[in-house]
Parts: C-alpha cells; structure tokens; sequence
C-alpha cells in the first residue's frame, strides 16, 4: 500500500490523502462515517481513473483513518471543512464529488460552499441530514437523555467490534449542517444510486433528496438487491456509469 501524504487545514488538522494527477474534471470520493479512504469503493475509482487519465482525490476526514485527531472530537462542520480545504488546496477547477454514506451530505456542503469547484455529483446511499433524522430521531427517551447529559452515547456497529460514539457535540453540529430543510440549489448534473436492501439509508431518504433537489439534470437509480455497501463489480460499474454521464452532462453544459 502507497504511503499517503499529508496536508494541514487552516484549523491545524493533519488530513492524509491520495492524489492522482490526470484531465478534468477531476473525482473526488468522500467516504462514509467512520470509513477511511482504503475501502473498496474508493480504491476501485482510483485504479478506474489511472487507466481513463483523470485525476483522482481520496482523503481521510479528520479523526478518520491515517488522519489527524480522534473521531470522537469530530462533527459533519469539521469532516465538510476538511473537504473544502483538501478541494481547494489540492485539485484545479471544477470536480466530480462521489459521496459515499455521508460523504454524499460532505458532498452537498462541499457544493453549497464552492459551487463554482463542483462540476457534477454521484451519490451512493447518500444520508444527508442523518444525525437528526436516522440518529436523534430514533433514539428513545433514555437514549437522549444520556447523550445530553454525559455528551456521548455507544451504538453498537455492524461493520466493527468496536462501538460507535455518538456525542452531543455531532447532534448539535448536525443541526447547523441540514440541507434538506432549506432550498438546495445543485447547478449540476446528479446521480443518485441507492440499494434496495440497504438497511443502514432507506431509499425514503434518496426519493426526499431527489424530490427535494433543484438541479437541471438530477436521476435516480435503485439497485435491486443492493446493500449499504454497494460494493460488488455491478455496483461498482454502476458508479462507473454515473461518473461518466455526469461528466458528459457537465461538459455539454447541461
């Protein structure tokens, strides 16, 4: 595995990332909560853009993988920041976003911030707004209790032994961050693709994102059979796909 290499953001934050140098417009992924940028996803579009000559950005958010920090520290305000400074400092014109999870809610800050440095977006079970409405929506009255009172709540994981911290601080960061509850202008081509098994973002969430949405070109996919992950060779084809129209979209001024 290649070594990342690393930027400081202007909050004093050590971001590990990989770049690939190639034509635009550049892909960015941004991955998941708790993710890191050796997922399959993320790995699989690199190697896809060597071989199509485009450049390519995977990154750790701060307190995620090879990164700075702590993840319990961490809210969706400094994960989106971080992208918005590794965009900025390390790509040229507009880009791709590929969010993942909830980089597909970093995705929708990253183009409420910097429009002009976004050239279209794929989002692969997109979660915005997530901490209000699949988090403190659904924890129960002792739940929110003790994540006021203490700052944190564990959640067991699904994908590590380990449990998730959910803290007081991400709740209430989460609610500055919403953007389904105002008008979400996305002045560029969308793909959405969700899996109709995905048990961790329903697709409820992806028909609220594409209803709630004003883009000139915005389309969404359901994969039968698909989970959270969407990993498997079709699903990956299909990002492949989505890539590749919104690049063609964007480039014909759609």
């Amino acid at each position: 595995m290649d070594e990342p290499q690393y930027m400081e953001t202007p909050q004093g934050r050590r971001i590990a990332y990989h770049h690939s140098a190639g034509s635009g417009p550049g892909v960015v992924f941004l991955g998941g909560f708790k993710s890191d940028m050796e997922g399959t996803k993320a790995i699989y579009l690199e190697e896809w853009a060597r071989r199509r000559g485009r450049a390519f950005l995977r990154m750790d958010y701060s307190g995620h993988g090879q990164s700075s920090g702590a993840f319990e520290e961490g809210c969706i305000g400094d994960w989106a920041a971080d992208a918005m400074a590794a965009i900025g400092a390390l790509t040229n014109g507009p880009q791709v976003l590929v969010g993942s999870s909830m980089g597909g809610w970093i995705a929708l800050l990253v183009a409420r911030a910097m429009p002009g440095r976004v050239a279209g977006m794929v989002g692969i079970a997109a979660a915005p707004d997530f901490t209000e409405d699949g988090m403190w929506a659904n924890f129960d009255a002792a739940q929110r209790e003790e994540i006021t009172a203490k700052g944190r709540l564990e959640l067991p994981s699904e994908y590590s032994d380990e449990p998730y911290v959910i803290t007081r601080r991400l709740i209430e960061d989460g609610r500055k961050q919403l953007v389904l509850r105002a008008p979400l202008d996305l002045r560029f081509p969308v793909r959405l693709l969700q899996g109709t098994e995905d048990e961790d973002v329903s697709r409820e969430v992806a028909l609220r994102l594409l209803d709630h949405a004003k883009s000139p070109d915005i389309q969404l996919t359901l994969v039968k059979g698909a989970d959270h992950r969407f990993s498997t060779p079709e699903c990956l084809e299909e990002v492949e796909r989505a890539i590749e129209a919104v690049t063609m979209r964007a480039g014909s001024g759609a």
